[in-house]
């Protein structure tokens, strides 16, 4: 088994019961993933262009591993996965994909200690969530981990002691990083909707009920050492669930969240606010102030001040930015950097 990266002291994840302080959210941040293949090259970049919130970039054209599943395998405790021709799988004993996707994150943490050991302030980092782990991952008889209560359960806990572990490792080679965690959850609506596909291919999951989603969810936030975003930027993202889940902030493409209502409870319930704001692939965008007159406009007609805005809302691209081109990802960068400057108060 492939151990992730253990800072020099051990980690309890169980949660402190101080009372937490609230997060100075950034005005504006990445999703995670960018084009390319450097890490150092890829942190140079993050922050430069999102210098008050920047994050540990993804970079999956390095190829297995690298992905959202992989890469989020080589912070597992205790359990072990390799790639099949069908993708990822539970096996017993990890072997050479579990390794490589360990190497790509150590590199990742080697650059980040090169690039902004004294960087201080905001700092994420993203990992698949449990959910969305459960639902890309096979168990060894070939149906996916997300139809046996047991194994997730299993995964969460395994995925929870990861990422305390990682978010040591990143706060040790940054010791001025506020470390803060997004779990990705794509397959969450998917999930709920029973649209997810047998392994066969010739049919679908069964539904799992909002509450169980929910509760699974609300055990690992609850037990993560950082604040957590939960991000997902498909179409019928469920914003309600997943601030009922007690998820700090929630992140989302903001052409496709419709429900005015669950985004008003967010805001009110002290949920922070993460719209993505511009694609995440190349396109022609419009001037930073046209962005942030939309996301006003957005604001206005939720109903709330204008002076609560740039407290409540960090302006990111829609999706990860792996599928652009290197000079889209750093004007998507730059102009959600320049569209949050509009939205601060007069």
């Amino acid at each position: 088994m492939v151990s992730p990266i253990h800072p020099s002291s051990p980690v309890d994840p169980t949660p402190q019961e101080d009372t937490p302080t609230p997060t100075p959210w950034g005005p504006a941040t990445g999703v995670g993933s960018l084009p390319g293949t450097d890490p150092a090259e890829a942190l140079r970049l993050v922050t430069g262009e999102l210098p008050d919130f920047p994050h540990l970039p993804e970079l999956p054209a390095r190829g297995a591993g690298a992905d959202l599943i992989g890469r989020t395998a080589a912070l597992l405790v205790d359990l072990a996965v390799e790639l099949t021709p069908a993708g990822w799988r539970l096996v017993p004993r990890s072997g050479m994909d579990q390794r490589r996707a360990a190497e790509f994150l150590a590199r990742d943490l080697d650059a980040l200690y090169d690039v902004a050991d004294a960087y201080e302030g905001l700092f994420k980092v993203q990992a698949a969530g449990p959910w969305t782990l459960a639902a890309g991952l096979e168990r060894t008889r070939g149906d996916r981990a997300v139809v046996d209560a047991g194994a997730r359960r299993d995964l969460a806990q395994s995925l929870t002691e990861g990422l305390a572990a990682h978010v040591a490792a990143v706060t040790a080679r940054v010791p001025g990083a506020r470390v803060v965690v997004q779990l990705d959850e794509p397959s969450v609506p998917a999930v709920l909707q029973g649209a997810l596909p047998t392994a066969s291919g010739w049919g679908k999951l069964p539904a799992v009920e909002a509450s169980v989603v929910e509760q699974e969810l609300a055990g690992v936030v609850r037990a993560l050492p950082a604040p957590v975003v939960v991000h997902c930027c498909t179409n019928r993202a469920p914003l309600e669930l997943f601030r009922s889940a007690g998820t700090d902030a929630v992140s989302f493409d903001l052409g496709l969240v419709q429900d005015l209502d669950a985004i008003g409870a967010a805001v009110e319930a002290g949920t922070h606010l993460l719209p993505g704001v511009v694609p995440g692939t190349d396109a022609a965008l419009p001037a930073p102030k046209g962005t942030a007159s939309r996301v006003q406009a957005w604001w206005r007609e939720l109903g709330f001040a204008a002076e609560q805005l740039a407290g409540e809302v960090t302006l990111t691209p829609a999706c990860g930015l792996a599928g652009a081109t290197a000079g889209y990802a750093r004007t998507a960068m730059t102009h959600v950097r320049e569209a949050a400057r509009y939205l601060l108060p007069d």
